[in-house]
């Protein structure tokens, strides 16, 4: 395999060497069976060009989805740039468009009607079942869902005989275009049950561990090949590490549209993104990152065996497309108009790696919590944060899509202690993970410094309302110094993203029936004049 190194949104990679068929067997329906020097049957139909539109993890973010209908459109008019540059212009084009899961988020009930409207007015035909589409009662979703016009599929998921996700689960799907057949599996992750924002609700079903859905994949895609399949397209919720232990060692899958670990794959690499099968066929994993920030747009060609002879590893950056009025309109239907709270004069881009540094965009949530109900200190997780602001106008749609999981703000006591031992608690399992996560604590009225290596603080400051700095001990951290914390109940509570203080939050001071996004709007109400989000220097990196 010979790569050619490429630009972001314009990648091509061509293969030489792909094994021939040697003998012949009967024709039927189009297709026929043919042995490989493999010495097992293989299925012979006509070359093939494919040009898929791959989204995943966009996390309920809806205004991006204004915009991705924008590139579906473009999609489908053949606009996009580098679209149809590889391939032939005698042979027609197959166009799929397709989801690795995580595309809803929370249990907003008119929240999910926009994503289920947007997968159904953007052609999309089947997306795989993600932790997140969790995150809502089952009878919420299938409510919502029941209305789809697309698939959704988990074969590694075994529900109950009187589960009620039987009634929209499917394993596979077979999809025929000019004539050629495509088998779409789905996989959810096998980490499922640490995900769930509601464990003790979804216990109707068994999800098979990395080894099982090895086996689960291998008896689908047989099946697939009995009826004429060729070219297999796994829709993946297992995240990359998974992905690539699956391209290596199951036979005949072609493409694995991954996600769930949010990893922005921005071309084709050896023993990235692309590997070799057990048969030694190529095998691509596209993952786009996170929050809809990319939007996969990969063509394949494909030889009479259903191998990859041919990539172009395309990928748009969907804030570069315009928010589509119709989708616009559509979705304030079901949402109503929103309301102007405030507005940005000037917005900082978020950093690159969200889960290691400052992100001025958190710092307005948390400086605002801070300011608005009057605590010492407001913290938040790296990864809450969902979307980001914009510079002009913000509205309540803005900030519930940023802050969207429909936690509840609670102002809770710490002592200095617990504080130190909750940051250097998630620096040190952040900084041992390749991608940083579950990432670092975002604060209002601290600041701090810490080493990556060491994987915790060298210095840390309280910073009063007066805006007094008083430095604390990071080695004798006080326990009988007490602060008030605002932050919001999982934060609060959870042992692997939070703070670990599960207790504090039995005795909160006082709990609030809303999230970040109401607390913030309150704040932004009442002060009108515009704000910049940008960075101030209180988190750093010492090494």
């Amino acid at each position: 395999m010979n790569l050619s190194v490429s630009p972001i949104s314009y990648s091509q990679y061509a293969f030489k060497g792909v094994k021939p068929a040697v003998a012949t067997h009967d024709e039927n329906n189009g297709w026929e069976r043919v042995v490989s020097v493999y010495g097992d049957d293989v299925i012979r139909t006509k070359p093939a060009q494919l040009s898929l539109f791959h989204m995943h993890d966009f996390h309920g973010q809806n205004i991006r989805m204004e915009r991705a209908y924008s590139v579906a459109n473009q999609f489908d008019n053949n606009t996009l740039k580098h679209q149809n540059d590889m391939f032939d212009k005698n042979v027609p084009i197959d166009k799929l468009k397709l989801c690795s899961g995580d595309m809803f988020l929370g249990e907003n009930i008119k929240d999910m009607e926009v994503v289920n409207e947007f997968l159904n007015i953007s052609g999309v035909i089947a997306t795989a079942l993600g932790n997140h589409e969790c995150d809502s009662k089952t009878d919420d979703f299938l409510e919502v869902v029941k209305h789809r016009h697309y698939r959704i599929l988990g074969a590694n998921m075994h529900p109950d005989d009187n589960s009620k996700i039987n009634q929209i689960l499917s394993n596979s799907l077979i999809v025929e275009s000019n004539g050629n057949r495509y088998g779409i599996i789905g996989l959810v992750p096998t980490d499922m049950q640490n995900h769930l924002k509601r464990p003790k609700d979804v216990q109707d079903f068994n999800i098979s561990d990395i080894e099982d859905t090895k086996e689960d994949l291998e008896e689908e895609i047989e099946d697939l090949k009995r009826h004429g399949v060729n070219k297999i397209i796994i829709l993946s919720h297992l995240g990359l590490e998974a992905e690539q232990y699956i391209a290596q060692n199951v036979s005949d899958i072609d493409i694995i549209l991954g996600g769930h670990t949010h990893h922005l794959l921005t071309e084709v690499r050896e023993g990235e993104n692309l590997f070799k099968s057990p048969k030694g066929e190529p095998v691509l994993i596209m993952q786009v990152g996170r929050d809809g920030e990319y939007i996969g747009i990969p063509n394949i060609k494909f030889n009479e065996l259903g191998q990859i002879t041919e990539i172009q590893y395309n990928m748009v950056k969907t804030d570069d497309f315009t928010r589509d009025l119709v989708a616009r309109l559509d979705f304030e239907n079901i949402l109503g108009k929103p309301e102007v709270v405030g507005k940005a004069k000037f917005v900082e881009e978020q950093p690159k790696d969200i889960y290691a540094n400052e992100n001025p965009h958190c710092n307005i949530i948390v400086d605002c919590m801070r300011a608005e109900l009057g605590t010492d200190i407001a913290v938040m997780n790296a990864a809450n944060i969902r979307g980001k602001f914009y510079a002009g106008d913000i509205d309540t749609r803005d900030l519930r899509l940023i802050s969207p999981f429909a936690n509840k703000v609670a102002i809770i006591k710490a002592s200095e202690k617990e504080i130190v031992d909750a940051i250097n608690g998630l620096l040190k399992s952040s900084m041992s993970s390749p991608v940083h996560r579950p990432g670092i604590l975002q604060v209002s009225g601290l600041k701090y410094e810490y080493s990556k290596s060491q994987g915790k603080m060298t210095k840390l400051t309280f910073i009063d309302k007066s805006g007094n700095e008083h430095q604390i001990d990071l080695e004798n951290p006080r326990t009988d110094k007490m602060y008030t914390l605002a932050a919001d109940d999982y934060c609060i509570q959870s042992k692997k993203s939070g703070l670990n203080l599960k207790h504090r939050l039995e005795q909160a001071l006082k709990i609030y029936d809303c999230d970040k996004d109401e607390i913030v709007a309150e704040h932004l109400r009442k002060h009108s004049e515009p704000i910049e989000i940008k960075s101030d220097g209180r988190i750093k990196v010492a090494d």
